[in-house]
């Protein structure tokens, strides 16, 4: 069977965009470690990482602390002409090393994106109408990404500001945690849309002094994303939040939801790179101190709403 794509990573989201691709007549090759469903006619599952050199376009649908590994252990079977695409909602480091930069350094591959936007996992496999946002500077992957995945249902829209969507889908990732946690704890609507305004402003001017485009945050990977989550969407990020609100530890609380959280740990290398370019992030910062368990809900609303106010 030939192979048009390759996706890497066996959980929920690579068979959501397995499914997707089968939509537009693909045939997708699915690399697992563990695989835990069986193939389709249209879906090939293996456990042989090489494989997935066979086809041109590869996704990294894993965590952001594996990408690194897997990245490493492909680089040996691949070379320029692939394009490399990740939808992690994850950065790398104090120094927010984002996953196409690691990417480009643990491969031979120039060509990468970074997928985002407001689409979950069971909407992909469900063939529910949803959107994404493709980020790449090289046409031929925005084209690629369209070609396997968009469909009447899967609309892909696509940018090169690609540091932008990799920023914006982690930062919309620590705001669903707080979203969920909010909620729980009874926060009013007019709250939370302070919540997560302010939060998305502050990820706005991060992304803009790290090179990004403050409109980016507004699109898709930013705002459409957020606008899902406060719609309720079933995403994670919102039942961590709320078990961390019911008094789960931050080591229990992604393990209980049966799944891995990135935005955690997002959440503490922001803050410490806050640290040490001594820049005020007030919400931000608030985040990863009700992350890293110091603070209670209490505090943290009391803390929220004594924020100094400056302009819009």
């Amino acid at each position: 069977m030939t192979t048009d794509i390759a996706i890497l990573g066996g959980g929920d989201f690579g068979w959501g965009l397995a499914a997707a691709a089968t939509r537009t007549g693909k045939q997708v090759l699915l690399w697992s470690r563990r695989p835990q469903r069986e193939a389709t006619d249209s879906i090939t599952v293996t456990t042989e990482l090489e494989r997935a050199a066979l086809a041109e376009l590869i996704i990294f649908a894993i965590p952001s602390i594996y990408v690194t590994e897997v990245a490493q252990q492909l680089a040996t079977h691949i070379d320029g002409s692939h394009l490399l695409v990740h939808i992690s909602r994850g950065i790398v480091g104090e120094n927010l090393l984002s996953l196409t930069q690691v990417l480009r350094q643990q491969t031979p591959c120039r060509r990468i994106g970074a997928l985002a936007g407001p689409v979950v996992a069971h909407a992909l496999q469900q063939g529910k109408p949803s959107a994404a946002i493709i980020g790449s500077r090289f046409p031929e992957v925005q084209a690629a990404v369209r070609d396997a995945l968009s469909s009447e249902n899967f609309q892909v829209y696509a940018t090169d500001d690609v540091l932008g969507v990799e920023l914006a889908s982690t930062v919309v990732g620590l705001l669903s945690l707080a979203i969920g946690y909010a909620r729980h704890n009874g926060l009013h609507p007019s709250t939370l849309a302070m919540l997560v305004t302010r939060g998305l402003r502050e990820a706005s001017q991060l992304g803009v002094r790290l090179g990004a485009r403050a409109e980016t945050f507004h699109g898709l990977a930013g705002t459409g994303d957020l606008f899902a989550a406060l719609a309720g969407d079933d995403r994670p990020e919102l039942t961590v939040g709320a078990r961390l609100a019911a008094g789960a530890a931050t080591a229990d609380a992604g393990t209980e939801a049966g799944t891995y959280i990135e935005g955690i740990l997002g959440a503490r290398w922001i803050a410490s790179y806050l640290d040490r370019i001594n820049c005020e992030m007030p919400v931000l910062r608030l985040m990863n101190e009700v992350f890293e368990g110091r603070m209670g809900g209490t505090e943290f609303f009391t803390r929220l709403m004594t924020l100094d106010v400056d302009g819009e």
